[in-house]
């Protein structure tokens, strides 16, 4: 009694890992289900026949290790078999469990003594085929069958006794009833059998990492469905959809999405569809609201490339504009503060953007300022003053010697001859056509006394008069 009592309690506790084990679509499937396969392939026989069940299990590791395959029949005491066969001659229920693998579901098998019954399979999920055949014991032949469907007559035919279903859905569950006529215009009905069609998998569930992401996060979606432990190795095909069935992705064999950068205009409802390989059975889960959340600029700052003092007539002045926070696409418009003139627009999906005045003059000193807007509002920052200077000289100047004549009295003080020296490396483009045409060095001396001409500029308090300056053209 006490070896019966802990057998019933092992078998509940593998029907309640049964709820917790439950084979999934993803990568989680790893707890199967042993399955009992009837030959022949029906539940209802007639007394006398025999019926073999093959018990198929699917290897995992396991707590409890059998030896060989364990067989149940209602309170009887569980026998193990060496081999995954048995067979049966008695009404009962039967199940069994293989090595590595969870009990069976039940398969209740009846022996009739009745003259006509309808025979099922054991089992039928959706997309199976479905065959009921109407059998009469003796040599008497029927004429004609007909079948029933929850008391609705759906076949009569003088060809063929069974009812064939070439792709059984859930809603040919029902109850099915065989009624038989023979040639002396006797009727005969087989008792009613309920059969329900078992899903194949389940309504796949939609699900998101949020909801309500943030403009330009990733966002991960999964199509979650479960597959029978029956039925482990089912081959689905996942796709998904956007409002009004606009397409996402292509149909895959991963259950799961990832959207690497979402918009505010990607808003909208989702939803999943599951379906077998084949396209026979087709499965779509409710629809799931995703409404993306656009962060408004703020921070608005204008910076000039190079700085604003040093920005050299003749260079390229780059403005840039950028935004500390904000999302989405966002429009940056470039201005001058005195005529409120618009220099330039740009929108991108960015918090930089940039503006490129190639060649910077004289006129385009002033004050500048930038603005930007994505949607909530338009956001100016503070302008920055550009400052245009003129770069030193370069280049070499020309140089020639200086003929001056004799000291006279028109000229009591000239010097010797001298010959121009470079005073600058460094001349502007514009003013390398610039001719010095007379230079006088002079140092001044004790007052009355005549000044003394030096030819050298190397000393420091030599002083430097440009007496005429003409342009060669």
């Amino acid at each position: 009694m006490l070896l019966r009592m802990l057998e019933e309690a092992s078998v509940l506790l593998w029907a309640s890992l049964l709820v917790l084990a439950a084979p999934v679509s993803g990568p989680l499937a790893a707890v199967y289900k042993s399955v009992i396969s009837v030959q022949p392939p029906w539940t209802t026989v007639f007394r006398g026949e025999r019926v073999n069940l093959t018990c198929s299990g699917f290897h995992f590791y396991a707590q409890e290790k059998l030896q060989g395959y364990r067989w149940f029949s209602g309170k009887a005491r569980p026998r193990e078999t060496p081999g995954n066969t048995l067979e049966v001659r008695d009404s009962g229920q039967y199940r069994c469990q293989a090595p590595g693998s969870l009990p069976s579901n039940p398969v209740h098998l009846i022996f009739s003594s009745a003259s006509l019954i309808l025979q099922a399979p054991y089992s039928v999920f959706e997309g199976d085929e479905l065959v009921l055949r109407c059998q009469k014991r003796g040599r008497e032949k029927l004429a004609v069958v007909k079948y029933t469907w929850n008391r609705k007559i759906i076949s009569g035919t003088d060809e063929s006794f069974d009812l064939l279903i070439p792709k059984a859905s859930l809603n040919n569950s029902g109850c099915y009833q065989c009624v038989g006529f023979l040639e002396n215009a006797y009727v005969l009905k087989t008792s009613q059998i309920n059969i329900q069609i078992q899903e194949l998998f389940s309504r796949p569930k939609l699900e998101v990492t949020d909801s309500q992401p943030i403009e330009g996060k990733p966002v991960n979606l999964s199509c979650g469905t479960q597959l029978p432990l029956e039925r482990p190795d089912t081959r689905l095909h996942f796709v998904f959809f956007r409002d009004n069935g606009v397409m996402i992705s292509n149909r895959s064999g991963s259950p799961d999405l990832q959207i690497t950068a979402i918009w505010r205009e990607d808003s909208g409802s989702y939803w999943c569809g599951a379906e077998t390989v084949t396209g026979g059975i087709h499965k779509r889960s409710l629809p799931l609201q995703i409404d993306v959340q656009r962060i408004p600029v703020s921070g608005v700052l204008l910076e000039t490339q190079p700085q604003e003092d040093q920005v050299v007539e003749g260079e390229t002045l780059v403005l840039v504009c950028s935004v500390a926070k904000g999302t989405g696409n966002t429009t940056f418009s470039w201005h001058r503060e005195d005529t409120r003139e618009s220099l330039g627009q740009k929108s991108q999906r960015s918090q930089k953007a940039e503006l490129e005045i190639p060649v910077i003059g004289e006129s385009h000193a002033g004050r500048y300022y930038c603005t930007a807007d994505n949607g909530y509002g338009l956001i100016q920052s503070q302008a920055v003053n550009v400052t245009v200077r003129r770069d030193g000289f370069q280049g070499d100047i020309i140089r020639r010697p200086l003929t001056v004549g004799p000291p006279g009295p028109f000229n009591p003080m000239c010097p010797a001859p001298v010959e121009l020296q470079q005073l600058y490396i460094n001349v502007h483009p514009r003013e390398r056509d610039l001719v010095y045409s007379e230079i006088q060095i002079s140092q001044p001396g004790a007052e009355g006394e005549a000044n003394t001409f030096r030819t050298s500029l190397e000393n420091q308090h030599v002083s430097v008069v440009y007496s005429e300056v003409k342009t060669q053209l």
